[in-house]
C-alpha cells in the first residue's frame, strides 16, 4: 500500500501540490495508522499532512478523488453473444476468454497491472499517450487476441466466424477502454506539466509577439518571479540586520575565555535599496515590452527599490503617480489607454524625450541612481541628443540600456544605439521575461 500512497503523491505533485520528503514521511505514517478502511478518513488525514492552502486543498480533494475512483470497464449497451461450445477452446488466450465472457473485473486487474509494468505514472507528455496505450495492450496480451482472430476467421464453421466477430468487437472495445484509461492517467499525473511546458515557452517568448489571450498567464509567471526575488531579498535582509559570523574578530575577542564562543562578532553588510529611474518607450513596437518591465519593477516591494518612472513617443511624461494612485493592473490599463499621460503617440523622437528629462529630472539624478533606459533607439533619424545621455552618466550611479531588438540589428537603419552605447554602464537585449528577470536580479542584488 506504500507504493499506492508514493503514487497519489506523485499525481498531487503533477497537479501542482509541492510536497516535501518529510511530508511524504509524515503521510506514509498518518496512513499505516488510520489503515485505507475508511476512505473520507484517510483522505481528511492526508489534506492536513500534504495539503498547505486553500487552493492546495482543492487540488487535494479533485486528485484524491479521481485517484481512487474505478478503473474498471464500462458494459457495452449490446453484450457479444457467442455460442456456449466456442467459449471452451483450449487455444483460446486468456484475454480472449476475458473478452467472450465479459469479465469486466479480470479486464481491470490485467490493465492495472499492465500500466503498473508500463509505469504509466511516469506519464508527461501528451505526445505520449498513444505509446502507453500500446505498452499496456502489449501487457494486457493483445497480440494472443490478434492470433486468436486470425485463427477463428481460418476456420470455416459459422460458429467459428461467429466466434471470430465477436472477439474483434471485443478488441474494438478494449481499445477504447484502455485508451480512455490512459486518457485519465494523462490528466491526473501530468496537468502541472502542461502548465510548466506552456510557461517554459512564454518565458522564452519575444514579448513583442505576445497575444492578448496570454497576458493573463504572463502576469502569474511574473508574479512568480517577484515573489522568488521578495523573498531573495527578505532573506539578505533579515541575514543583513544580524551580520555574518566574523570568525576572525570572535576567536580573538573569546580568547580569553580559552576558546569557549561567549561574545560572537558579526560583520556589517548593507543591503542595496537603489533609486531607479525608468524611462520607457511606449511606442508601438515596445509597447509590450514596456508594459512587463513596469509590472514588473512595481510588483517589488517598496523596501527593495524605489522608483520613478517616465514614459515616452513624440515626448516625454512622468507616470509615477499613476502607480501611486492606482494598482499595478489598472495603471498598466490606464497606461495602455494613455488615459491622462500627456505624451503625444507619433513617431518617436529621443531627442525631444531626452531633453524633456533634462528639463524636468535631470537635477534630481544622484550618485545613488540607476537610469534604466528601455527601448530600440530608432529614433526616425532626429537628433539623437547624446551630450544629455552623457550627463545622465556622468551624474547617475549607472545607466543601463535595455533594447529589445537583437545586437545584430543595433545601429542598422534609424537606430542610434551605437551612439549611446559609449554612455551606457550595461547595454543587453531585453525581449523575453527571462531577459527581463536577470536584469531586475542584477539591479536588485547586494553591492
Amino acid at each position: 500500500m506504500e507504493q499506492v500512497l508514493c503514487d497519489l503523491i506523485m499525481a498531487l505533485r503533477g497537479s501542482g501540490v509541492r510536497i516535501s520528503p518529510a511530508e511524504t514521511m509524515d503521510a506514509l505514517k498518518a496512513a499505516s495508522l488510520l489503515g485505507f478502511q475508511e476512505k473520507r478518513t484517510l483522505r481528511d488525514a492526508l489534506s492536513v499532512t500534504l495539503a498547505k492552502s486553500l487552493n492546495e486543498k482543492e487540488i487535494f480533494t479533485d486528485c484524491f478523488e479521481r485517484f481512487f475512483s474505478p478503473d474498471g470497464f464500462f458494459t457495452p449497451d449490446t453484450p457479444p453473444t457467442f455460442p456456449a461450445d466456442a467459449a471452451l477452446d483450449r487455444h483460446d488466450s486468456p484475454l480472449s476468454r476475458m473478452l467472450l465472457f465479459g469479465d469486466q473485473g479480470g479486464l481491470s486487474m490485467a490493465m492495472r497491472e499492465a500500466a503498473d509494468e508500463a509505469d504509466i505514472t511516469s506519464i508527461y507528455f501528451f505526445t505520449q499517450k498513444s505509446l502507453y496505450t500500446q505498452r499496456i495492450l502489449r501487457g494486457m496480451g493483445l497480440e494472443g487476441v490478434d492470433r486468436d482472430i486470425v485463427r477463428l476467421f481460418r476456420g470455416e464453421s459459422s460458429t467459428s466466424q461467429q466466434k471470430a466477430e465477436t472477439l474483434k468487437a471485443g478488441k474494438a472495445f478494449l481499445v477504447d477502454q484502455v485508451r480512455d484509461f490512459v486518457e485519465r492517467q494523462y490528466a491526473l499525473y501530468a496537468s502541472s506539466a502542461r502548465e510548466a511546458i506552456m510557461d517554459r515557452y512564454l518565458r522564452d517568448m519575444k514579448l513583442s509577439n505576445l497575444e492578448q489571450r496570454d497576458y493573463e498567464r504572463m502576469h502569474r509567471i511574473i508574479s512568480r518571479m517577484v515573489k522568488s526575488l521578495n523573498d531573495a531579498h527578505y532573506r539578505r535582509k533579515r541575514r543583513a540586520r544580524r551580520g555574518i559570523l566574523d570568525l576572525k574578530k570572535t576567536l580573538r575577542e573569546n580568547v580569553a575565555f580559552q576558546g569557549l564562543i561567549f561574545a560572537p562578532r558579526w560583520k556589517a553588510k548593507r543591503v542595496d535599496r537603489p533609486d531607479m529611474v525608468v524611462l520607457c518607450d511606449i511606442s508601438r513596437s515596445v509597447e509590450a515590452v514596456s508594459r512587463f518591465m513596469l509590472l514588473f519593477l512595481y510588483s517589488l516591494n517598496e523596501e527593495i527599490a524605489k522608483i520613478r518612472s517616465f514614459v515616452f513617443c513624440s515626448n516625454m511624461a512622468e507616470v509615477s503617480p499613476l502607480f501611486e494612485d492606482y494598482g499595478v493592473d489598472e495603471a498598466l490599463v490606464r497606461l495602455q489607454q494613455g488615459t491622462s499621460l500627456g505624451v503625444s503617440l507619433g513617431r518617436t523622437d529621443y531627442g525631444q524625450a531626452f531633453r524633456d528629462f533634462k528639463k524636468t529630472c535631470l537635477e534630481r539624478i544622484g550618485r545613488r541612481t540607476t537610469v534604466l533606459i528601455l527601448g530600440d533607439a530608432r529614433n526616425n533619424y532626429g537628433a539623437p541628443e547624446t551630450g544629455i545621455l552623457s550627463l545622465m552618466n556622468q551624474r547617475a550611479r549607472r545607466v543601463i540600456w535595455l533594447n529589445p531588438e537583437s545586437p545584430a540589428f543595433w545601429g542598422i537603419g534609424d537606430s542610434e544605439m551605437k551612439r549611446y552605447l559609449p554612455f551606457c554602464t550595461l547595454a543587453r537585449e531585453c525581449s523575453s521575461v527571462n531577459h527581463l528577470e536577470r536584469v531586475v536580479g542584477f539591479l536588485i542584488r547586494r553591492p
